[in-house]
């Protein structure tokens, strides 16, 4: 099994900055694939950020700009540094973390969420 867990969350104004840390176990970090998530009350969860094992990125085009995802793998991490926030980016932001085959227990595991608010 792969543990994940976020943090880094809070409550910021408009166009202030926050960056989440999300670690994941296990000794092959760096072959997973990680991803930071986020659902918005009364919505569906959403890709927000994605960077594979190679270090490619993927951002929603919403966050395109303003939002950095990267990855640690000597501290098994992955953060998403986002600034100039808006409202529109409160929610609760989730990290997954993909563990390929054929390695043991291979899936793909989420962490608990960390709530990010942004309101003046």
């Amino acid at each position: 099994q792969v543990q994940v867990v976020e943090s880094g969350g809070g409550l910021v104004q408009p166009g202030e900055s926050l960056r989440l840390s999300c670690t994941a176990s296990g000794s092959v970090f760096n072959l997973y694939a990680l991803g930071w998530y986020r659902q918005a009350p009364g919505k569906q969860r959403e890709l927000v950020a994605s960077i594979n094992n190679y270090g490619d990125t993927n951002y929603a085009d919403s966050v395109k700009g303003r939002f950095t995802i990267s990855r640690e793998n000597a501290k098994n991490t992955v953060y998403l540094q986002m600034n100039s926030l808006k409202p529109g980016d409160t929610g609760v932001y989730y990290c997954n973390a993909d563990r390929p085959p054929p390695l043991l227990n291979a899936g793909t595991y989420w962490g608990q969420g960390t709530q990010v608010t942004v309101s003046s």
